[in-house]
């Protein structure tokens, strides 16, 4: 049967926003013709399916000799080879580093080695996510990895400005690398119902409050390594829990503070001492590698656990926090109200963004992951994605 077609010559490259999508998804050109044949608007132009695999071909074709421009996106700008509309090149830069949360929350604070690429196989199939497109995926973290570690300045700037990300991409990549750099462990059971973005935003705080950018803008490696200098004074607060009469003093001035402003106040009065020092703790091993690697767990074991096992509240946690904060001002004999106080910045923060809603107290910890990430299912709309719905 003879198909009339129009044809027309340009030198804009003509690139399908849908066709991309799939060719990020690491369908291949069989099966990605099947999406396009099922969806919404190609009934319209009544395409055959040798049409349709045509063009699949002309546009995967197209695709992967983009791919290397892509993978150094400040000289897509500059070729020659393809006219390409600057908010078109935007598009493939921005949707060709953009990933899937279920996959980086599998490798987030793993050594990006071959050693982890290697075990994409098992991630694949526990996400449902495409080998290729997880390999894709992987090997942009690498790579973002590899161009920014050593460069001074602004960890998220950096970031937008050698691959023209946009603001909320970077700040994801920068929470990438942050923590590939300090190997933070991410995958024990207890912390499977944190997601990416609560960790992403963790990063945030960590970086902007407790690397050497935070006090230096003009060091190297600044958003990427903690401040040690500040991790070796955080030893010295241990004071608050060796000293018994600061203990004590603490102690006092916390409780009357919250007197009467929650229904858990027995348990907050009772736990002091325990929560106390659990926070304190984390503080004075934070020099040690190891313990570094263990802050989230840390959290999850020595405060928001306690806290949770008696019922308090989002609200209840925030009060008491604050309060525990801000009445170690009021302790005479305390010195270090400044290391203090950018420890504390960011520990509460922190638990503020992990500590679980109330909706969840019948369900451990552990098991709260098995209600968000239950139900993969194949969604052949107009992208035909493989969708992950949490």
């Amino acid at each position: 049967m003879a198909v009339e077609l129009d044809v027309f010559v340009g030198n804009t490259t003509i690139m399908d926003e849908e066709v991309y999508q799939l060719w990020l998804d690491g369908y291949t050109v069989n099966d990605a013709v099947k999406v396009r044949m099922v969806s919404e608007g190609m009934e319209e132009y009544e395409a055959s399916a040798e049409v349709v695999m045509s063009d699949t071909m002309d546009q995967y074709r197209t695709f992967q000799m983009c791919e290397r421009l892509l993978h150094n996106p400040t000289k897509l700008a500059n070729q020659l080879l393809f006219q390409i509309p600057p908010h078109r090149q935007a598009m493939l830069i921005e949707r060709y580093y953009t990933f899937d949360d279920v996959f980086v929350r599998e490798v987030l604070g793993k050594k990006l080695s071959k050693g982890t690429k290697k075990d994409l196989d098992d991630v694949s199939s526990k996400t449902g996510i495409t080998l290729k497109s997880c390999r894709r995926q992987f090997d942009n973290f690498k790579r973002v990895f590899k161009v920014v570690e050593e460069l001074k300045g602004p960890l998220v700037e950096n970031i937008r400005q050698n691959f023209i990300l946009s603001d909320k991409l970077a700040r994801d990549y920068a929470a990438i690398v942050f923590f590939a750099n300090n190997r933070f462990e991410t995958g024990k059971r207890k912390l499977q119902y944190l997601t990416f973005q609560d960790f992403a935003f963790c990063a945030g705080q960590l970086i902007k409050n407790w690397t050497v950018g935070a006090v230096d803008n003009m060091v190297e490696d600044m958003d990427v390594d903690l401040d040690k200098e500040f991790l070796q004074d955080l030893k010295e607060l241990k004071i608050l829990i060796t000293d018994k009469d600061l203990l004590d003093q603490h102690k006092s001035l916390v409780c009357t503070a919250l007197r009467g402003k929650t229904k858990v106040y027995t348990e907050m009065e009772t736990n002091f001492k325990n929560l106390s020092r659990g926070l304190v703790n984390i503080a004075a091993k934070l020099t040690n590698t190891k313990d570094v690697r263990d802050f989230f767990i840390d959290l999850v074991e020595k405060f928001i656990e306690p806290c949770r096992s008696d019922r308090w509240a989002s609200a209840d946690m925030r009060l008491y926090l604050t309060h525990y904060t801000n009445s170690a001002h009021l302790l005479d004999t305390f010195k270090y109200q400044v290391v203090w106080d950018r420890y504390m910045g960011v520990i509460k923060s922190c638990i503020f963004k992990m500590y679980p809603q109330m909706s969840t107290f019948s369900t451990p910890l552990s098991g709260i992951i098995d209600q968000r990430f239950v139900h993969v299912k194949r969604d052949f709309g107009p992208l035909g994605r493989l969708s992950i719905f949490l």
